[in-house]
């Protein structure tokens, strides 16, 4: 039945039987036979013809989105079963984001290392943009990124974490500023973005257009440099509240970021394309996601207390 499914999608999606035939590399006359053998199966017609062309009956729309379903899923199930069986050995090319200051994505390799040793498994940093451009050139299988685009229904968008933004001040700038302090406020003072040549124009449109900040930019080819220019109180540094630990605590302070009176938040994905999500993709994403609930549980736990442990199995 699995085939007469197949032939099905092939009419449905080229809408005429001979292309289907050539798509499935039969006669035309095999796949007219297969259809009226599904339909006599399912006691239920799935095409109602005119003419020369045909329309689908509403048996044939739901049966039509089910069949491609189950294929799918049919597909999936036997590419993981053939690597759970360990037939051959695979690898598995993760991207993640270099400036991201966590500890989880350390984690995560360690644990899945140890899960699946025979997972080749190939790291690969980058900026959002280079992040970007291998996951959709296929280059990448899984990303650990930033929101900067929409959420594309092409992909798996799986949300593993959103942190507060604090603005990193020198400890002479602003002594009026006690806590926090809105983005609108920090228009006069220069802006200081990590970024390479070919990073700048994204990035700052991403912190203009997405962040809201209005303030002109200064651009450091690495954090230490970044990090100079704030000692020297050449502007703010934008930094995500788990990253504010790297200061140095006698030259800088961090101010949690409001944006007309609400947190100012970057949120955090693992991304995956939908016709690339097999057993290991999964898995990685399932223990990169076990490292950020393990650590909001500690982070979380009062210091007399012990956080629980769980390390489900994927």
């Amino acid at each position: 039945m699995f085939q007469q499914m197949a032939y099905f999608i092939a009419v449905v999606e080229e809408h005429n039987f001979l292309r289907a035939a050539e798509r499935c590399d039969i006669s035309q006359s095999a796949v007219s036979q297969q259809i009226k053998s599904l339909e006599g199966r399912l006691s239920a017609q799935l095409i109602r013809r005119k003419g020369r062309s045909f329309e689908l009956t509403a048996a044939g729309e739901y049966f039509y989105d089910r069949s491609k379903a189950i294929l799918r899923s049919l597909d999936q199930a036997s590419k993981r079963t053939a690597q759970i069986a360990g037939q051959s050995r695979t690898s598995l090319s993760v991207g993640y984001l270099q400036t991201f200051g966590s500890n989880e994505i350390l984690q995560a390799v360690s644990t899945f290392s140890q899960r699946y040793p025979q997972v080749d498994l190939h790291l690969q940093p980058g900026s959002h943009e280079t992040l970007y451009h291998l996951l959709t050139q296929g280059k990448a299988d899984l990303v650990f990124s930033d929101q900067r685009r929409a959420l594309s229904e092409d992909y798996v968008n799986e949300h593993l974490t959103s942190a507060g933004l604090r603005a990193a001040l020198a400890k002479q700038a602003l002594p009026q500023a006690k806590g926090s302090i809105d983005i609108h406020e920090l228009a006069d003072l220069p802006c200081i973005l990590v970024a390479g040549d070919d990073q700048r124009a994204a990035e700052e449109e991403y912190h203009r257009n997405i962040l809201g900040v209005r303030s002109r930019y200064l651009f450091a080819s690495s954090r230490e440099d970044a990090q100079m220019l704030l000692a020297a109180n050449k502007g703010f540094l934008l930094l995500d509240e788990n990253a504010c630990t790297n200061l140095h605590p006698r030259v800088s302070r961090t101010l949690a970021l409001t944006r007309d009176g609400e947190p100012l938040l970057r949120k955090y994905y693992a991304f995956w394309s939908k016709e690339n999500s097999g057993y290991y993709v999964e898995a990685f994403a399932l223990t990169l996601k076990e490292a950020f609930v393990q650590n909001r549980m500690v982070s979380s736990a009062s210091p007399a207390g012990s956080a629980p442990s769980a390390t489900p199995k994927p």
